[in-house]
């Protein structure tokens, strides 16, 4: 499975616990975040997971700012891509479960660590149901 991730100023050490856990798991991760806490845009780090997903370059992306907001903003974007905000292991597995999200988004901020992993782990680990979730999951996309 292939995984992108892209973090801003506010997830370095949320990125690392999570690179150190997916390869560990013998994941191939491609690394779009900064190592850095300096202030820095989020649209430069979201932009190049979501095209990966949305190229087929990826499986699923991982994006990390303060909030979550914005970098799942950007995101969401580009076409094919669904990118959640999630704050806890259970909106992960919805997420993925009833909405095939592809792009897991994290806010620093207002989670822990741990948290942040386990999320990533349920996220990656849920199979999309299908069903009745697919007729809404194509009404997604817009104009």
């Amino acid at each position: 499975m292939k995984i992108a991730i892209g973090n801003d100023h506010a997830g370095p050490e949320y990125k690392k616990a999570i690179l150190d856990m997916l390869k560990a798991k013998g994941y191939e991760v491609r690394n779009y975040g900064t190592d850095s806490t300096d202030s820095v845009d989020y649209p430069d780090f979201g932009h190049p997971v979501a095209t990966d997903v949305a190229e087929g370059n990826a499986d699923f992306g991982i994006v990390i700012c303060g909030s979550g907001n914005g970098i799942a903003m950007t995101a969401n974007k580009h076409p094919k891509v669904r990118a959640a905000l999630c704050w806890m292991k259970e909106i992960a597995f919805l997420a993925r479960q009833h909405n095939d999200a592809n792009i897991i988004s994290i806010p620093a901020r207002y989670t822990s660590i741990p948290q942040a992993v386990e999320m990533v782990e349920t996220f990656i680990n849920t199979e999309f149901e299908g069903g009745r979730h697919q007729n809404r999951v194509n009404k997604i996309a817009c104009c």
